[in-house]
């Protein structure tokens, strides 16, 4: 798995300067440009446009937060790479079930109030994991945190996705 921070040479972090990563793709894209490499080889062409190309994905994940965290998840082998599926805590789909069921309420009978409200539950219930994990996204340290101290920002990862599904299908709802 590439490193996209080693490749545009950034921290290991949750959070990063958006100023800074934006510097760096772009010196990265001026080098790299395939433009730059016509009168070479077909090998130096090739690699060029690997390279630019890889550049472009780089910037694309880590300017992404939600990328960007799982990125990290992958590099330090949390999750899965792109295809695997992650497991969601019980805990977590247990407490889904009343959404869920609203859910399928809102299907056979749409309701504007129900709707907003669900909305409302849903935005409230990833702010509340995502405080939960705050300390660990500001003070990561990519070599002294442990996966352990990581797994509570592997199932907000996962939760949140999971969440991101269920405001899909109320932006459906919500556009009848």
């Amino acid at each position: 798995m590439t490193d996209y921070f080693q490749f545009l040479e950034v921290p290991h972090r949750f959070l990063l300067d958006g100023a800074e990563l934006r510097r760096k793709f772009i010196a990265n894209s001026k080098r790299l440009h395939p433009d730059r490499f016509t009168l070479d080889s077909d090998a130096r062409q090739q690699e060029a446009l690997y390279l630019s190309s890889l550049n472009n994905r780089a910037y694309e994940v880590l300017s992404d937060f939600d990328l960007r965290m799982q990125h990290l998840l992958q590099l330090r082998g949390l999750l899965p790479e792109e295809g695997g599926n992650a497991e969601l805590p019980k805990t977590f789909l247990l407490d889904m079930m009343d959404i869920n069921e609203a859910l399928m309420e809102m299907e056979m009978d749409p309701d504007p109030q129900a709707l907003a409200e669900l909305t409302q539950q849903v935005n409230q219930l990833e702010q509340s994991f995502y405080r939960e994990i705050e300390p660990i996204i500001e003070n990561y340290d990519h070599v002294h945190t442990s996966p352990d101290e990581l797994e509570p920002v592997k199932n907000f990862f996962l939760k949140k996705r999971y969440l991101l599904r269920i405001m899909e299908k109320l932006s459906i709802f919500a556009n009848r």
